[in-house]
């Protein structure tokens, strides 16, 4: 299983002395959590799109840019792409020269969005959601098979018999669909035979095992081998040396996220009640000491046997200093007990 992590670059105000960094220096902290993250061996650092005052991140292609010249070995892709709101065609230039410059590396993990800002701000209709996103999905398809391409749809300019430039080092790039639950999303995923990137940000992850076998079970009789489709989990997590000090670090930065975003989608406020029950053997959060944290992601893999996980760091007005020591330990400490974990137990079974 691949280990990463992820990112919207968050630039929220610090709860104790209410100052906020400028999204200057978050990116220059961000370019330091890349390379921390290769350092320590984790394999994926994604970053999302959004087009909001907390986070810097508008133009996640772009930092990956910065990010390839300054990594060698990991994969660096966006986390998501807002593709309803955005032309194929640039997402594919952008992220193609993000494969050149990394020698390969680049990954497009292509979403609705679990924000609206882009719409208005890119001149599109909310209304049309997803039938934005399918047929732009399918343009970017078709972009990914072959060099020229004839297509034609109802929110784009037709294009005929016309090339696209520059191709990525492999011809093709790797394209993920990220996913919220929805069936309609992951028959869709599981029907072009894409993999599927899967986000747990509430609740509890037994709830969504029925989702993965609906995804594995639509793509079998769709023709498609599942041996080769991908499934990532992607959560919140926050790792400290003990899990008292990962428990009281994190939640001043995940309850402030949590309150703010609820009062925009009618959510209650969060309190530390319901924070520490998310935070149990059982719970959506990897919030905890290294070993809670190993426990928790082969908890899941029980449940999914996901190909990937993906972690969500840098909550908030979580410092740059926290971000480091929790990418630090999830990559020499959790990353190989899981990793060897998993080998054992797939041995076991082969033989």
């Amino acid at each position: 299983m691949e280990l990463g992590v992820y990112t919207f670059a968050d630039i929220a105000r610090d709860t104790i002395t209410r100052k906020t960094i400028s999204a200057q220096q978050r990116m220059q902290d961000l370019l330091e959590e890349i390379e921390l993250a290769e350092q320590v061996g984790l394999d994926v650092f994604a970053i999302g799109e959004h087009h909001r005052p907390d986070y810097a991140a508008s133009a996640p292609a772009v930092i990956l840019g910065a990010a390839a010249a300054r990594t060698k070995k990991i994969k660096l892709s966006s986390a998501v792409t807002v593709l309803s709101s955005d032309d194929p065609v640039r997402v594919f230039q952008q992220f193609a020269t993000v494969d050149l410059l990394s020698n390969g590396r680049a990954e497009i993990m292509a979403g609705r969005g679990s924000f609206i800002e882009s719409f208005p701000l890119f001149g599109y209709d909310l209304r049309l959601y997803d039938e934005l996103f399918a047929e732009k999905l399918d343009l970017l398809l078709k972009l990914n098979e072959k060099e020229k391409i004839t297509w034609s749809g109802k929110h784009r300019a037709s294009i005929q018999n016309l090339g696209i430039y520059p191709r990525p080092v492999h011809d093709k790039l790797p394209i993920w669909i990220a996913i919220g639950g929805t069936p309609e999303s992951i028959a869709r995923a599981a029907t072009l035979g894409l993999p599927m990137a899967l986000a747990i940000i509430g609740g509890t992850p037994d709830r969504f095992a029925p989702h993965v076998k609906y995804y594995r079970e639509t793509a079998q009789r769709a023709g498609h081998d599942v041996q080769k489709l991908g499934v990532s989990i992607n959560s919140h997590l926050y790792i400290a040396e003990t899990s008292q000090q990962a428990a009281d670090e994190f939640y001043p930065a995940y309850a402030d996220v949590m309150t703010r975003i609820g009062i925009e989608r009618g959510w209650p406020p969060m309190d530390r009640e319901h924070y520490e029950m998310m935070r149990s053997p059982e719970g959506s959060l990897l919030v905890g000491s290294p070993q809670q944290v190993i426990d928790k992601i082969l908890y899941e893999y029980e449940l999914f046997h996901h190909t990937r996980f993906l972690a969500q760091i840098g909550l908030g007005s979580l410092s740059h200093a926290h971000i480091m020591k929790s990418i630090e330990l999830f990559g020499t400490q959790v990353a190989p007990a899981v990793r060897k974990a998993i080998q054992t137990t797939e041995a076991s079974v082969t033989k």
